[in-house]
């Protein structure tokens, strides 16, 4: 659930210690480094690969996301903006973005073969940039225990939003509720995540 977490726990920044490694790779990138290009793949193909399959649900095309998430990398490595986030939360974005285009341009086709249920990405209206998440198993568990607690009609737009990647006004659609009530249930909804979330990691 790592995009959910990243909406709950945004304005709550952590220290990751692979950070610095993180960012002196990049840094090399930017110098024409392929080695280094090499060990920033070797540390994160696998979170990016697994991010890509949960909205594709197709390891091929999973795989392909991952492969341009990486070219992406090597060719804006001088563009890394630190003051935004960690390394992992600037790939994640790619990935979510390049996975998210595909899901969409699956829904465009007439006989489209993805299941829209298994598509996952941030709530698109979001607005803020990514910040530090640890993505571990425990705060996922943590997550998930948070989003159970909210009140249907606080969780089910939430879900919607992340978990098949609808904007708020597909949510709305769906629902049949109106925009600035869906907007507000998953503010609120988001808000009491939060304050669960860490409250359980303290």
């Amino acid at each position: 659930m790592m995009w959910l977490l990243w909406a709950v726990v945004r304005m709550a920044p952590q220290k990751d210690p692979g950070d610095a490694a993180d960012l002196e790779a990049v840094r090399r990138m930017a110098d024409g480094d392929g080695q280094a290009l090499a060990l920033l793949y070797d540390r994160h193909a696998r979170v990016t690969y697994s991010l890509a399959l949960r909205i594709l649900a197709e390891p091929q095309e999973a795989e392909e996301v991952v492969q341009d998430v990486f070219s992406q990398a090597w060719r804006q490595a001088a563009r890394f903006d630190r003051s935004r986030g960690a390394v992992v939360a600037w790939l994640l974005m790619m990935t979510r973005s390049r996975a998210i285009d595909r899901v969409r341009a699956r829904r465009a086709m007439p006989a489209s073969s993805g299941d829209p249920d298994q598509a996952f990405g941030l709530i698109p209206d979001a607005a803020d940039g990514p910040e530090r998440v640890a993505l571990t198993s425990e705060r996922a568990a943590r997550l998930k225990e948070a989003l159970d607690t909210l009140p249907l009609i606080q969780r089910l737009p939430i879900e919607l939003a992340f978990f098949e990647g609808l904007t708020h006004v597909e949510v709305s659609e769906r629902l049949e509720v109106p925009l600035g009530t869906i907007k507000t249930r998953i503010r609120l909804g988001l808000m009491k995540m939060k304050d669960a979330f860490l409250g359980g990691a303290s």
